[in-house]
């Protein structure tokens, strides 16, 4: 099942349509995705949006996938839309369902979709990450934005070094409006953090595929120590 909202009422989305996949996405890759059925730092994982999280996760609320790819061919061209405001791609553990995303990025044509993945695209880390990269860096190509999400800054020079994909990533609380990675790339703190009323509607930076500038993400929530931790 997939959570898809026409018109979000998340204030830092803004109203535009959203999608949320059920926690058994998350890769285990990711340092922050819940463990054992308990949050373990990611936003989504505390507050309201966890109630929604908890829904879907349990079928009470959702589409099956095909009907959810109507759901996005119905939206009008030019759409900007954020695919997984909680949860990661299609796909089990750590491997992307590759034709999953095939018919996202097909029905996604002529619209601007956006997501995140914590799926492994580095060879360090085995696995599926030969595929994922492969299948991200086609969706990207296609025209669905999929950026590849880092745990800290050594860990977004090395997704950024494999040109497959934009990279956001999660930064230290005291990070610049404008900083460097330790490689040197150049990074923004996600407009939304740093002026009130910005949203992913007016921004649409993360929607950008061929920008060369990290987007950084300062942790927040109830989860924040553990981000932090990571992000330091």
């Amino acid at each position: 099942m997939i959570q898809f909202t026409r018109v979000s009422g998340n204030s830092k989305t803004g109203p535009i349509p959203v999608s949320g996949s059920p926690s058994d996405t998350c890769p285990p890759a990711c340092p922050f995705a819940p463990k054992d059925g308990k949050p373990n730092g990611c936003y989504a994982a505390y507050g309201p949006i966890s109630w929604q999280w908890a829904k879907l996760n349990k079928g009470k609320i959702g589409f099956e996938w095909s009907e959810f790819l109507t759901q996005i061919k119905r939206l009008a061209r030019h759409t900007l839309w954020r695919h997984n405001q909680f949860g990661d791609l299609k796909g089990f553990g750590d491997s992307i369902d590759t034709q999953a995303l095939a018919d996202l990025v097909k029905a996604n044509k002529g619209r601007k979709g956006f997501t995140y993945t914590h799926k492994p695209v580095l060879a360090r880390q085995g696995g599926s990450f030969e595929s994922n990269a492969s299948a991200v860096k086609t969706a990207n190509a296609l025209g669905f934005a999929v950026n590849l999400s880092a745990n800290n800054m050594e860990h977004a020079d090395e997704l950024k070094s494999l040109d497959v994909g934009p990279v956001a990533s999660v930064v230290p609380e005291n990070t610049p409006n404008v900083f460097y990675t330790p490689k040197g790339n150049k990074g923004v703190i996600c407009p939304a953090q740093q002026k009130e009323g910005v949203t992913c509607a007016s921004c649409k930076l993360c929607s950008v595929i061929d920008r060369s500038i990290i987007v950084g993400f300062k942790a927040h929530g109830v989860g924040k120590k553990k981000v932090e931790g990571q992000a330091s």
